[in-house]
């Protein structure tokens, strides 16, 4: 017998003696996909805050002559038109770009990173310097996951691989545009890969910390945020959180329907690509009247962070006309995220409900900050229905640990709230609209080989059973174990256990489908 020596790239060989070097890459390459990843996103972090300085001087210059406000409305035309171009030319760099993300990871799309980076740079900038209520963090994300890619193409990496260094770089990208590196590792996991294994979460850690580095060398290490949060919020008034929780679960709910229908307007109205130009005469308007909900909404924060005390009509004025803004701005299918504007509505949301509760109830003030922080986490959890990530988030932006029982408790009720009311999480409507309107392309792909992994977990149809006794997704080899630490070579007598760690070969055309099939065979009963 004679050992077959050739391993042609993408084959099942191929495949199987990367998988055996693996754990030894996997720190270079989280480390490699982190920087690049960071690089990238420290830079667009950097133009979208000299787009941001740019907005502001604008709204100051054109209030001065009525021909500068002439000019500006033909210049935000222009930026619309040029927006509009770049979607024409790749779709993919619409809106946030996690949906598009979480699509690749899924095998449904396949994203050219020559093309999506560039555009989504320049279209991204174009929006924040026409001053539209969107995020860095989605494109950033987006931007990291396509540096990912680009290291798995040129160094001709599998599927399995460049999947990981997706994840990486999306991981890197949140961690460098919030300086949050728990955030980006939790995001990345509970969000993006769905998968919390050993080997994804050394690499994705590698990377975060990496491009969190990277970002604090240039942005400093002063937090996202800078509420001052002297006291913990006392024990006696955590009745106040349950109610504190329904009211942002109930606000995530208004804000993912409200979303979704906005998107399917502008679906209809015939503008395609066009929509982007309305969102930009809108802010033209604002610009004269109300330039304080213009841009992601740091404007918003700093006013909160120095005077969290107003007066009840204020907020909700700012409250409903950035509600609106964000909505269009997005709805339009412009380049941009709505994680921080989201966090901008939480945070007056939570600012609403404490001023009521200082004016009508008699509640100390003094605790303000702290239900500002608590219904950001809580808006966070009802709308992307990421309560981890979102207890995290809050917590390293804002600078301080003090709240995470609190935090928690608001996050738990509001992600409650919205699952019960049957919302579902905005990100898996949005790819859900995304794989409507682009379609699933199954014969694009070309008969590669996958590797998976899944975790036996405790009260699930596999565990306590041997693998000849279980019905097995089809197209579906299992060919390892892994048990605490050891490997075992799978037979038909072999029974799975609570932890142990199956590995399995997929047909690449039906990869995603059988996946999901091993994974409910793996998952708890009681999910």
């Amino acid at each position: 017998m004679r050992f077959v020596k050739e391993r042609k790239h993408g084959s099942t060989l191929h495949i199987l003696h990367s998988a055996g070097n693996f754990k030894y890459v996997l720190i270079g390459e989280g480390l490699a996909a982190g920087l690049c990843a960071g690089l990238i996103a420290v830079l667009y972090r950097i133009i979208l805050g000299y787009a941001e300085d740019f907005v502001a001087a604008a709204v100051a210059f054109i209030r001065t002559d009525w021909t500068h406000i002439v000019l500006w409305f033909a210049f935000l035309l222009i930026l619309g038109f040029l927006v509009a171009q770049l979607l024409k030319a790749e779709p993919l760099i619409s809106g946030s770009g996690i949906p598009q993300v979480e699509g690749e990871i899924m095998s449904f799309i396949d994203q050219q990173w020559t093309r999506v980076l560039p555009a989504k740079v320049i279209g991204g900038t174009l929006c924040a310097f026409g001053g539209l209520s969107l995020g860095r963090e989605g494109p950033s994300i987006q931007l990291g996951a396509m540096a990912g890619k680009a290291i798995a193409k040129l160094f001709h990496r599998v599927k399995m691989e460049e999947r990981l260094l997706l994840t990486c770089g999306a991981a890197a990208g949140l961690a460098a545009a919030f300086n949050a590196p728990l955030a980006g590792v939790m995001f990345a996991l509970e969000e993006i890969h769905k998968n919390f294994s050993v080997s994804v979460l050394i690499s994705v850690m590698c990377a975060s910390v990496s491009g969190d580095f990277l970002s604090r060398n240039v942005f400093g290490l002063a937090p996202a945020f800078h509420f001052e949060v002297l006291n913990t919020f006392p024990l006696g008034y955590y009745w106040m959180l349950i109610l504190l929780g329904i009211v942002c679960g109930l606000f995530g709910v208004l804000y993912n329907k409200s979303t979704m229908k906005v998107q399917a307007l502008f679906a209809k109205s015939g503008l395609q690509h066009y929509g982007v130009m309305v969102a930009m005469l809108l802010s033209g308007v604002l610009a004269l009247c109300l330039s304080d909900v213009l841009g992601s909404g740091h404007a918003m924060i700093e006013m909160l962070s120095e005077n969290p005390v107003m007066m009840l009509r204020t907020l909700f004025l700012l409250l409903a006309v950035k509600f609106a803004f964000s909505l269009i701005s997005f709805g339009s299918g412009a380049p941009g995220g709505i994680f921080f504007p989201l966090l901008v509505l939480g945070s007056f949301t939570g600012a609403i409900f404490g001023n009521i509760a200082v004016q009508v109830f008699g509640f100390s003030a003094g605790y303000m900050n702290n239900i500002i922080i608590m219904a950001m986490a809580g808006a966070f959890a009802a709308i992307v229905r990421a309560p981890i990530t979102g207890i995290i988030l809050i917590a390293e932006m804002s600078g301080t640990l003090t709240n995470l029982l609190p935090l928690a408790v608001v996050s738990l009720i509001s992600y409650l709230c919205a699952s019960l009311l049957n919302c579902e999480p905005i990100y898996e409507s949005l790819l859900h609209n995304l794989l409507v309107k682009n379609g699933v392309n199954l014969s694009a792909f070309h008969g590669e080989r996958h590797l998976v992994e899944a975790v036996v977990e405790l009260g699930s149809p596999v565990c306590d059973q041997a693998i000849c006794d279980v019905k097995w997704p089809n197209k579906c080899l299992l060919i390892s174990i892994e048990r605490q630490g050891k490997e075992l070579l799978p037979k038909g007598s072999t029974v799975l256990h609570t932890g142990d760690k199956l590995i399995a070969l997929l047909d690449d055309e039906d990869a995603p489908y059988i996946q999901h099939q091993l994974e409910k065979c793996c998952s708890s009963k009681l999910e």
